[in-house]
């Protein structure tokens, strides 16, 4: 008898690579490639360094909860502000799927799902995507414990239209629905609009992607009062200061700026436009995307191959060795000097265009 035989083992979730070498072209892990609005920066500039040695506001009686309120036009008590969406989602993992019945998500779908049911001892059944990397609502109708995806998937980039994520919401009412909508802002609709009507949703967001601050830690979700003062409950059982100080401050300056985040979004999403033409002269195949990102397969050339490659020439893309997409490579929408970076490695990989 060991130690090691009363340790939790399981399996972790693997990030993106994250060089730090200058002049390395990172398209692996989706995070924006323009920096945050302006007044994020005169904001830290006047932070008081008298704030540092006192524990934050709590998130929910914060500036930022007011902005985010403010923006998103919901009240601060279908709010909860977490250290980044996974932050969020793991504890409405703990919250919310403790029925003992498993809870349902893609096949492929975001890694860290499966994470957090084997870590929390949840059940779980993985719903297979369809031939065209589609969810199939029918499979999520069935008695659950819960049901959790992306919309947009990831890595898939593909949509759910609003109605089917509508139907699957209606379809359990006795469950807790989550829809994780990190992409959402790269040319999608939300489903925010259906926590008016349905208190079992709830609609989880990031500051990760669309406003620039990865670096910083800050997701949130909304719904229900009851889901957010249950979610709460939990977060006060485990750490109450997840925010810190500079995150709150510096966040509530990003939303704010609302030109500049939907610029920055526009941006993106003409440069991936551009991008799935050079990508399809070149060969690629790929799904239609409304995430940062595009989901390609070359017809010719192995994604592995392509991916050491690219590496080699200081491009990094991100590739998985799993089934059904181990041909498939996840490149992260950069800035188009980084595109066309990227177009001018894969003409001599893979054959000009």
């Amino acid at each position: 008898m060991s130690w090691t035989d009363n340790v939790r083992k399981v399996v972790p979730y693997v990030a993106g690579e994250q060089p730090r070498r200058p002049g390395v072209i990172k398209l692996n892990t989706n995070e924006c490639p323009y920096p945050p609005a302006p007044g994020v920066a005169q904001r830290l500039t006047e932070m008081e360094p008298e704030q540092m040695r006192l524990y934050p506001q709590f998130p929910e009686q914060s500036e930022l909860a007011r902005e985010l309120a403010a923006a998103y036009g919901i009240d601060t008590e279908r709010l909860f502000i977490g250290d980044g969406s996974d932050d969020v989602l793991s504890l409405a993992f703990q919250t919310f799927f403790q029925s003992g019945k498993p809870v349902f998500f893609p096949d492929i779908t975001y890694s860290f799902y499966d994470v957090w049911a084997d870590l929390y001892r949840i059940p779980y059944e993985k719903k297979p995507l369809d031939a065209d990397f589609r969810i199939r609502v029918q499979d999520y109708v069935q008695p659950n414990g819960g049901v959790i995806f992306p919309n947009p998937n990831a890595p898939t980039g593909i949509l759910m239209a609003l109605s089917d994520v509508e139907a699957v919401v209606a379809a359990n009412r006795d469950a807790v629905v989550i829809v994780d909508e990190a992409y959402i802002d790269f040319g999608g609709v939300s489903c925010l609009p259906l926590i008016e009507r349905y208190d079992n949703l709830l609609v989880v967001q990031t500051f990760s992607k669309s406003r620039s601050m990865a670096g910083m830690r800050i997701g949130y979700a909304m719904g229900s009062p009851a889901l957010i003062r249950y979610l709460n409950d939990v977060k006060y059982s485990v750490n109450s200061y997840t925010m810190n100080y500079a995150a709150l401050q510096l966040g509530a300056a990003a939303v704010r700026d609302e030109a500049y985040f939907r610029q920055n979004c526009d941006k993106i999403i003409k440069t991936r436009e551009k991008a799935e033409k050079e990508l399809a002269a070149l060969g690629f195949t790929f799904p239609a995307s409304l995430a940062n990102f595009i989901f390609a397969s070359h017809a010719r050339v192995p994604a592995k191959e392509i991916y050491e490659k690219l590496k080699e020439n200081d491009i990094y893309v991100r590739y998985w060795n799993k089934p059904r997409i181990d041909n498939y490579l996840r490149i992260t929408i950069g800035t188009d000097e980084q595109m066309e970076a990227l177009y001018r490695a894969l003409e001599r990989i893979c054959g000009r265009r």
